[in-house]
């Protein structure tokens, strides 16, 4: 992932990149799901306010907070931190790309995850209970992508 420049009101308050990446995947997990924030915040035991500076990265969410939440978006605690830069060298001792197959959703283009298209395609993908046909949908999608675009 591309460092970004973080808007000035951002450095000021001190946010660190790595809240403001979990708090989006939190966000983009949550809404995947067509859960409110309110909803998110009473099975918490909070308000909607406190689930938006955790969104935006404001506030830190612990880590069993963050479990937490894990299990009501019924996704590993490791989901929040996918695609997230690393500093330094990774356990291979390498810097290469990671590949999203593996790895799940990136954010190599965040506009396209907060599209009422795309969530409504993940949805219906995940309402699909037979994984066979889900993973026939996936590879049929993801062979459509790469068509070349000089039809």
């Amino acid at each position: 992932m591309v460092s970004r420049k973080l808007p000035s009101s951002v450095e000021s308050k001190g946010i660190h990149e790595v809240d403001i990446h979990v708090g989006s995947r939190v966000r983009l997990r949550r809404r995947i799901l067509g859960i409110s924030q309110t909803k998110l915040g009473d099975a918490l035991g909070l308000t909607f306010q406190q689930i938006q500076k955790y969104e935006n990265g404001s506030n830190r969410i612990s880590a069993s907070r963050l479990f937490e939440i894990s299990q009501i978006l019924s996704v590993e605690p490791e989901f929040f931190f996918l695609g997230l830069p690393t500093y330094g060298t990774s356990s291979t001792g390498t810097d290469q790309p990671v590949d999203p197959d593996e790895q799940g959703i990136t954010q190599s283009d965040p506009e396209i995850y907060r599209s009422g298209e795309t969530l409504a395609f993940v949805r219906a993908y995940y309402l699909i209970r037979d994984k066979l046909v889900r993973t026939r949908v996936f590879k049929l999608v993801k062979s459509l992508g790469n068509e070349d675009d000089g039809d």
